[in-house]
């Protein structure tokens, strides 16, 4: 049984469905807020009943403000000025990063707002906001009389201004969460009361156009929960707070998938060095779960592109890809492959170049009756092999050949899987003979390392993790044939074991292509960053 919930298969893409759901830390009174600060590499987030704003960081949770006028929803702008909705002053406001406080909006015709609950910034400066009335209610707010008689969605220009109303003032009964799609053309606005969200054409003055409903039924009986925070991820697909977690939503409002947490959520941001943890503020706790998808490339976001993230130098536990530009790409062949832009430590990683032997992927050999030559010329595999092995010793990354060799007669391996019985019986990959050496162009190099094996996996019965321990690599970039069998089996193994697996996919081949795209696009997305071999050398040249 997974942990989390795939309505349609897409939702695999986005998120291992067996992925845990980690507790940060607990004890709170009703958590919100989260936003994550891309140069400091830390979250801050709300406690609205116990009046007070505490942080994340590797170190544990501490407050940095107590009291904190029972703050919302925050995010930052693209100087990293803090932007905060204050349920007890019914405000918003603007923090600098030098101390001083800026009031953004407080009033609409003279009168106060409600209380500014969520708020996100646009590329050109404008500030869009949600009004309802829950910070003069007891224990989220302030309990006092209401002056607007309905609640709104309002935006503020670039440069400063009046609020201005963007939607009919009966339209929603408790407008909360709001997010931008990718391409800041559409704002999702979704209704607590109503259990929808709501999508709006921004116009070119930055208004908004006539809405319509993009999802609704966000309830349930049996479990928790209802629409709150809101985010767009990098594919346009929206996440939502709901019953039992996230509930998620294609651009098209096709619900695909639920994320399970424990706890009733409140909202939730993106955040980490690479931009794919999502933290989850949830009633008492604070958790985090590991995605393979980020956000909307939101404005502040941007700020820390450039900065190394600080586990690229660190220890073998931190994450050593960093700076990834949060969106994917799908190849014209329908392979999705990680956002190119992040970067690789050299000194964590090591090059495999597995099973290019001539029996495998060659003319002649014992195999190319399964179309195994044809793809692999189709995908170029042994020039772009070759290239990246170039480019890793020109980086001081080592360079480990994994040969699949068998004595004659093939002693030694069982005869317990059809891959096995078809070696024997077409006398391949024999010690010594033309069909399991190397193909042209790959052969071993001074200072390469030859591993060799009689399994699929580089790992099993061999001193691969001999080889990586002694080198200090914890990186492992994976090369070869075939996709679906040894690169499959090999990133398998070696995310259990704690590696960072990395399959620049245009070095691999098998029969066929269909095979070749199943494989990356399903099994590898969840054990390897699937990527190409121009990318890779990018991301190795420091």
């Amino acid at each position: 049984m997974t942990t989390h919930v795939a309505v349609r298969p897409a939702f695999a893409e986005l998120i291992d469905l067996w992925a845990p759901v980690r507790q940060l830390g607990t004890g709170f009174e009703f958590t919100e807020g989260p936003v994550w600060h891309p140069r400091e590499q830390y979250l801050l987030f709300s406690d609205m009943p116990g009046d007070v704003r505490r942080r994340w960081d590797k170190g544990g949770v501490r407050e940095v403000m107590r009291p904190a006028n029972k703050c919302n929803g925050m995010t930052y702008d693209a100087e990293l000025s803090l932007i905060v909705c204050e349920h007890a002053t019914s405000t918003l406001v603007r923090e600098r990063p030098d101390g001083s406080r800026e009031v953004l909006a407080s009033h609409f015709e003279g009168m106060e707002l409600n209380s500014p609950n969520d708020v996100c910034v646009k590329s050109d400066g404008s500030i869009y906001f949600s009004d309802p009335w829950y910070g003069r209610m007891p224990v989220y707010g302030v309990e006092r009389p209401r002056q607007l008689g309905f609640q709104g969605v309002y935006r503020i220009p670039p440069g400063g201004g009046a609020p201005e109303l963007l939607v009919d003032r009966y339209l929603f009964d408790q407008p909360n969460g709001l997010c931008f799609c990718p391409t800041e053309d559409r704002l999702f606005v979704n209704d607590t009361v109503q259990h929808n969200i709501r999508v709006f054409d921004i116009l070119p003055d930055g208004r908004l156009g006539s809405g319509r409903i993009f999802a609704s039924g966000i309830a349930s009986v049996s479990e928790p929960g209802v629409p709150d925070g809101m985010k767009c991820d990098a594919r346009g697909n929206v996440w939502v707070c709901g019953p039992g977690g996230v509930w998620v939503y294609t651009i098209k409002g096709e619900l695909i998938g639920k994320l399970r947490v424990p706890e009733l959520v409140g909202n939730l941001t993106w955040g980490g060095p690479d931009w794919r943890t999502l933290f989850l503020t949830a009633t008492h706790s604070l958790y985090a779960v590991e995605t393979k998808i980020g956000p909307r490339l939101e404005p502040y976001m941007k700020v820390g592109s450039s900065q190394r993230a600080r586990s690229d130098s660190g220890s073998a536990g931190g994450r050593p890809i960093s700076d990834v530009t949060a969106a994917a790409s799908v190849a014209a062949s329908g392979v999705k492959k990680a956002a190119p832009g992040y970067r690789l430590d050299p000194s964590r990683c090591a090059l495999i170049i597995q099973d290019m032997q001539n029996d495998v992927v060659m003319e002649g050999g014992a195999f190319a009756s399964s179309g195994s030559p044809a793809h692999c010329r189709e995908q170029n595999a042994v020039a772009n092999a070759v290239r990246l092995a170039q480019a890793a010793r020109s980086r001081g990354i080592p360079v480990i050949h994994v040969w699949f060799i068998v004595e004659a007669g093939a002693p030694g391996v069982t005869m317990n899987a059809p891959l096995f019985e078809g070696l024997a019986d077409a006398n391949a990959l024999v010690r010594g003979g033309w069909g399991a050496a190397p193909v042209p162009g790959l052969e071993a190099q001074a200072g390469d390392h030859i591993v060799e094996k009689q399994r699929m996996s580089a790992w099993e019965g061999t001193r691969l993790e001999t080889v990586l321990k002694a080198l200090g690599r914890d990186v492992v970039i994976v090369t070869g044939a075939w996709t679906n069998m040894s690169i499959e089996h090999t990133s398998r193994t070696g995310a259990d074991k704690g590696y960072f697996m990395v399959v620049p996919e245009d070095a691999c081949s098998t029969m066929n292509a269909e095979w070749h795209t199943a494989s990356v696009n399903y099994a590898l997305q969840n054990v390897a960053v699937v990527t190409d071999v121009d990318a890779v050398i990018a991301a190795t040249s420091g």
